[in-house]
């Protein structure tokens, strides 16, 4: 776990979380990405892993950190937390428990970093919907298909009209109003468009349409996202990100590589990190 000494004089940290209860759609891909892009860019990040039952952005970041061991690489890491859901008797003692241990760990991060990344279980948990409430920024990853448009809308199948919010979408404005109550403060919703076809395809067009409608109706904005590419799943096995393939022993630049990784500073710039933190005070000891 890497080691940083607290600065008494930052405000608290700016909370992203990726929501989405659907599974497969990219979260933890786009967590650990969003991490080492801000820790690239000269911010200092911690992160959390609320589905440490699944795990899988936890076995990403040991998968990085195994890897940087074995090849004594000089790569930035966040700090990490993996919170597992409480065992306890009965759902209140759960719920009291889930809440002080999420709490904690914003508390041990919040005033010696600058950004916390929050991964959530593809299902509906109290964890989630407590981090969803503590959110600064929201980013929703979805498929690019009228199935994956459930997550956020219940659509007309006959004319392609919003019948209303989901289920999901429902939770993260009742979440919001939660925010506004207790901080007075909105919060930045994302949602990004992952697997996207080349083709300007009908499908494709009509599911843009459809986004944009929804995110007008509902109040987020939509960002570029990732492309299908095998490259994903290699560089999770060693706990790498595209933004980490110019120093990594045993990997080649491709076209693919190199299109994914610019995919990935179009998400950091819709994030817009300077807007919320500024910019770093000390200049990126690593290219992105």
């Amino acid at each position: 776990m890497s080691q940083i000494t607290a600065d008494t004089s930052k405000t608290p940290a700016h909370i992203i979380v990726l929501g989405n209860e659907k599974g497969g759609s990219g979260k933890s891909t786009t967590a650990m990405h969003v991490a080492i892009g801000l820790l690239r860019l000269g911010y200092l990040v911690g992160s959390i892993d609320l589905d440490a039952r699944q795990g899988t952005f936890t076995r990403y970041m040991a998968n990085r950190f195994e890897y940087i061991a074995r090849h004594k690489l000089a790569l930035p890491s966040p700090v990490h937390f993996p919170i597992e859901k409480s065992k306890a008797d009965t759902v209140e003692m759960q719920e009291r428990q889930d809440y002080e241990f999420f709490m904690m760990a914003l508390e041990e991060m919040g005033h010696i970093v600058d950004f916390i990344v929050v991964d959530t279980p593809g299902s509906d948990t109290y964890l989630g919907q407590l981090s969803h409430s503590y959110a600064d920024t929201i980013i929703t990853p979805m498929n690019d298909s009228f199935i994956d448009l459930d997550v956020l809308a219940r659509i007309d199948t006959g004319n392609k009209s919003i019948k209303g919010p989901s289920i999901y979408t429902k939770m993260v404005l009742e979440q919001r109003e939660k925010k506004k109550a207790r901080d007075g403060a909105d919060l930045d919703w994302i949602v990004m468009r992952n697997r996207l076809s080349s083709l300007d395809a009908k499908n494709k067009r009509e599911v843009g349409d459809l986004l944009e409608a929804i995110s007008k109706e509902f109040g987020f904005r939509l960002a570029p996202g990732f492309g299908e590419r095998v490259v994903f799943r290699e560089l999770f096995l060693k706990g790498m990100t595209l933004l980490d393939m110019k120093e990594d022993p045993e990997h080649k630049m491709t076209m693919s590589a190199i299109s994914a990784r610019q995919e990935v500073r179009d998400l950091l710039r819709c994030i817009a990190p300077e807007k919320h933190k500024g910019y770093p005070k000390k200049p990126p000891r690593h290219e992105i």
